[in-house]
């Protein structure tokens, strides 16, 4: 077998990092801990297998790439313009106070002011990918909490990709008398890139997208995301001089305003989060364990400034503005970690020669250190409010009335109607439950289709149901029912799963697309399976049985049979059999329900002669939650079981009086002599 180095890494370095990933998530923590452990494993400074440091560290720029082109994409100006008043002047003030923090930490330990200086930045961001999933797990990303964090690290997002251009600019400035010409040339050349993108990109960028859509080929439209994405970063670092990152950045900004946004990021999130895992694998690669225990009082102290000492001037400033106590308190534990822009920032300053690799250790180590303790601190969000409220006057001072904060929305819902997934099925059905004054709570990832839910006042919590706790915000213990409209049936497995957990008992209507799929999902609680295709089938028929003349109630007897069929699992050739025989004759297909004192209740098949007394046959029965077909003679007839009955009007009119009311209080219809058919 030939050698394969570069397969090989990526095989092993993806192999660890889904055992890293598996067991970060099982213990609670941000999958992300469990990458960078994942990388410190097959680092050169640990036993075992040893990946080769350049080969990942290249296919890392891809993570890069992939990872600022989605920030882009999903940039929003508007976001950013709602919140402007705390996010714009708060995010400003916390990142000059963190690098403040962290520059005079690192000066404490004899570092040069440019290390210093780089270590500050890096610890003065906040990780999005953290704190997005935190938000969702915690049900706060659609409330004005979660806007204004979001808000918050949008402005960061862009003070960290205009910090990744002026970084080079420190290295020429150290270059001597022509460092100033040279930081001029620098910016020069990226304020010539960003004009060019945005005056011609701005243009050509959906005109080429619209020309690829009208090939219909899905493959070219994701060759061209990818030429998009990666070409625009690769040619703002040949010909521009400007980072892989910032041109990726801005390229994820330019399809943003195009109408195939969504389609283009849907198709480039496996290349994403497949490169971003083996970033992150890279990063860890670097850390040096021994190092760390060396100097774990440098690790601990860092790590105090990131998780106490960055929370607290995000939760004081936060507290500052006319916002709700809880606001301050939601930023706070939200920027109290770092993540992949601090390991972008570090790298930078690693490339530039203004830190070594031992210093940007101490970085990633705080790195991994926050990201551990992060879900915790927003676990202790509820608990700081009920102290902080047992003192009246300090709450009142805290919590500002300037922008009063509506309660979560599964806080006011009772008897209410989760819908999962606001496509067009869960759009309808939305629609019809608030005709009908039923409340309702729909759950969905799509930013936009919450957006446009908010605005009618539709309860809404934005969040990924499959994966990510975003279920327990939905009050399921007080729903009536819950509703999964994904398609995929391995997303609406874990969702049904999950829900059963929550809710033991809750009726649960699922979309299923398979046979397998449905026994599965029943086999998991879901009460009501509804498979589009196969009713989309049945439709067809009836459309074709009205146009060839069937009667409209034989038609319905027809549909009714098939159903029934397919529930009891007969085959396909079987079912249009009995079809064709029904077809062909006067009779009907009825389902009747046994009464507790009917004349056959509490009678066998045999023993109450239906088919004698009525001319009517039973050709399937629900009998104890289990539908059986083709009932044997000993099968016995108690109240609530359903029956399915064979028979002309009459003989099913008969069979009725039999099976569904009461000795006495109606006396059967003349009838004619049974069929013997």
């Amino acid at each position: 077998m030939h050698e394969l180095p570069l397969l090989l890494n990526i095989g092993i370095a993806l192999a660890y990092a889904l055992v890293g990933g598996v067991i970060a998530t099982r213990l609670g923590l941000p999958s992300i801990v469990g990458y960078l452990i994942a990388g410190v494993a097959i680092g050169p400074a640990t036993p075992g297998f040893v990946g080769n440091q350049a080969t990942i560290a290249e296919l890392a720029e891809l993570g890069v790439v992939f990872l600022m082109f989605g920030v882009g994409l999903h940039f929003s100006f508007k976001d950013l313009w709602q919140v402007r008043s705390i996010a714009v002047p708060g995010a400003t003030l916390q990142m000059l106070l963190a690098t403040s923090l962290g520059y005079a930490l690192s000066r404490s330990w004899g570092w040069t002011p440019s290390a210093s200086l780089i270590l500050g930045l890096a610890i003065s961001v906040a990780s999005t990918v953290v704190l997005l999933r935190a938000l969702m797990d915690f049900g706060a990303l659609d409330s004005i909490h979660g806007r204004v964090a979001v808000g918050w690290l949008v402005f960061e997002d862009l003070a960290t990709v205009a910090i990744l251009v002026v970084m080079p600019l420190l290295l020429g400035a150290r270059a001597g008398a022509d460092g100033g010409t040279t930081a001029l040339v620098a910016v020069a050349k990226a304020a010539t890139f960003v004009a060019l993108m945005f005056l011609v990109g701005a243009r050509a960028v959906p005109w080429l997208l619209q020309r690829v859509v009208r090939l219909k080929s899905h493959e070219m439209f994701v060759l061209a995301t990818l030429t998009i994405s990666l070409g625009t970063a690769l040619a703002s670092a040949k010909w521009f001089g400007v980072s892989l990152a910032l041109g990726a950045f801005i390229a994820g900004v330019l399809v943003s305003d195009s109408p195939y946004s969504h389609q283009v990021s849907a198709d480039i999130l496996p290349f994403r989060d497949t490169f971003a895992v083996l970033f992150f694998v890279s990063v860890g690669m670097l850390v040096n364990p021994g190092y760390l225990m060396e100097h774990w009082r440098e690790v601990l102290a860092l790590s105090a400034v990131i998780v106490i000492g960055k929370g607290a001037i995000g939760a004081l400033l936060g507290l500052v503005f006319p916002y709700p106590a809880r606001t301050g308190l939601v930023v706070g534990a939200g920027l109290s970690q770092i993540g992949e822009f601090s390991f972008i920032v570090g790298q930078s300053g690693v490339a530039l020669g203004l830190l070594d690799a031992s210093q940007y250790s101490l970085i990633l180590a705080g790195s991994i250190v926050s990201i551990t303790l992060n879900p915790f601190l927003f676990r202790l969000i509820e608990p700081t409010e009920r102290i902080l409220k047992k003192r009246p006057a300090l709450w009142r001072l805290l919590d500002r009335q300037g922008h009063r904060a509506p309660p979560p929305p599964a806080e006011t819902l009772d008897k209410h109607v989760v819908i999962v997934g606001s496509g067009r099925v869960g759009r309808h059905l939305s629609t019809v439950l608030g005709t009908l004054g039923i409340p309702r709570l729909v759950i969905d990832s799509d930013w936009k289709r919450i957006e446009e839910l908010t605005t009618q006042h539709v309860p809404t919590l934005y969040g990924d149901a499959a994966n990510s706790s975003i279920l327990e915000h939905a009050a399921l213990e007080r729903a009536r029912a819950l509703v999964v409209t994904v398609p995929d049936e391995t997303i609406a497995t874990i969702i049904v799963a999950a829900a059963e957990d929550l809710a033991p008992g809750i009726i649960t209507i699922v979309r299923a697309a398979t046979d397998e799929g449905a026994r599965h999902l029943a086999e998991l609680g879901a009460e009501s399976l509804v498979r589009p295709e196969f009713e989309g089938g049945l439709q067809i028929m009836r459309a074709t049985l009205l146009t060839l003349g069937f009667p409209p109630r034989r038609i319905q007897a027809f549909v009714d049979e098939i159903r029934g069929s397919e529930v009891l699992g007969k085959q396909v050739d079987d079912e249009f059999a009995l079809v064709r025989k029904l077809a062909a004759s006067d009779l009907e297909l009825g389902w009747l329900t046994v009464h507790a004192r009917a004349a056959l209740a509490g009678k066998t098949i045999a023993q109450g002669n239906l088919r004698g007394q009525s001319g009517a046959t039973i050709i399937a029965a629900e009998h104890e939650g289990t539908l059986v077909g083709n009932p044997g003679p000993e099968l016995m007839l108690e109240a609530g079981d359903r029956v399915a009955v064979v028979g002309r009007p009459d003989q099913l009119a008969t069979a009725s009086v039999l099976l569904e009311f009461p000795v006495g209080d109606h006396t059967p219809p003349a009838q004619e002599p049974a069929s013997a058919a």
